[in-house]
């Protein structure tokens, strides 16, 4: 008997590391279980959460399971199962998880609630959306506990800057608004004047040409980009010509959405 409970407390050392890997997720209304109690088979089984968040444990009846980690069910289950086995090594495992979920909001990728299977960064879950034309990720945030914990999803999506990734939780919010202007618009002097729509990267020079070209009474280096900023107007000087003949690419702006370009008519 002596012998037996030195196994069985060496086996305890072993189970206890692993159980707490399970971290700090919450156990919640559908994810599956596995209850095991080390040598008493019929105490070892699966399990689903109930809605109402409890489990059935043959002997115990009914016990709550919603709102514990893993760690925190496996004492409480063996406190209870004293009454029906000595020294009862429990361990318990999420198998499924169904209750990990994410919410999002804003118009600008499809709202909806997206289940979290493993451990998701923001990144990732950007990715599963596909394109984000449509998105003013500038103006994008997690929300949790009510509260905003990560700002502006442009840098991380458009730039790359992967240092800027997060992690994302059970039960955040993620709030990504429709971009209110989605084009650029090219006026004056070209052969089809057109509004175009913006692309990440695009450049004067490329609006230029998707709208004909200049036309031969055209002033190239007379060009404008007129762009709002807020409340203000920002108007920048373009010397379009600069660009072609020198191939000077510092005339070459990259455009915004929203962006007014404007080629003036030569007076000769």
């Amino acid at each position: 008997m002596k012998n037996i409970l030195l196994v069985m407390s060496f086996i305890a050392m072993l189970i206890t590391p692993l159980t707490s890997n399970a971290g700090d997720y919450v156990i919640g209304e559908g994810d599956g279980l596995e209850i095991a109690v080390w040598g008493v088979k019929d105490l070892s089984f699966p399990v689903k959460v109930r809605p109402d968040g409890k489990i059935t444990v043959p002997g115990l009846g009914d016990v709550m399971a919603s709102g514990q980690t893993p760690t925190e069910l496996q004492v409480s289950l063996s406190k209870k199962l004293k009454e029906l086995v000595k020294n009862p090594i429990v361990t318990v495992t999420v198998k499924e998880i169904t209750n990990s979920k994410v919410y999002i909001f804003g118009g600008g990728v499809k709202s909806g609630v997206v289940d979290l299977f493993r451990r998701t960064s923001l990144l990732q879950l950007l990715c599963a959306f596909g394109e984000l034309k449509t998105a003013d990720l500038k103006n994008a945030y997690v929300l949790r506990n009510g509260k905003k914990v990560k700002v502006n999803f442009y840098k991380l999506f458009i730039e790359g800057k992967t240092e800027d990734d997060f992690l994302i939780e059970s039960s955040d919010s993620l709030f990504i608004p429709l971009l209110s202007e989605k084009n650029v618009y090219v006026l004056g002097a070209v052969n089809t004047p057109k509004a175009i729509e913006f692309r990440e990267g695009m450049t004067v020079m490329e609006a230029i040409l998707e709208a004909g070209s200049f036309t031969k009474f055209a002033s190239q280096n007379d060009t404008t980009i007129k762009r709002k900023d807020g409340e203000k107007e920002q108007i920048i000087s373009v010397k379009a010509k600069d660009i072609i003949k020198e191939g000077n690419m510092s005339q070459n702006v990259k455009l915004k959405a929203g962006d007014y370009v404007i080629v003036k008519e030569s007076l000769f």
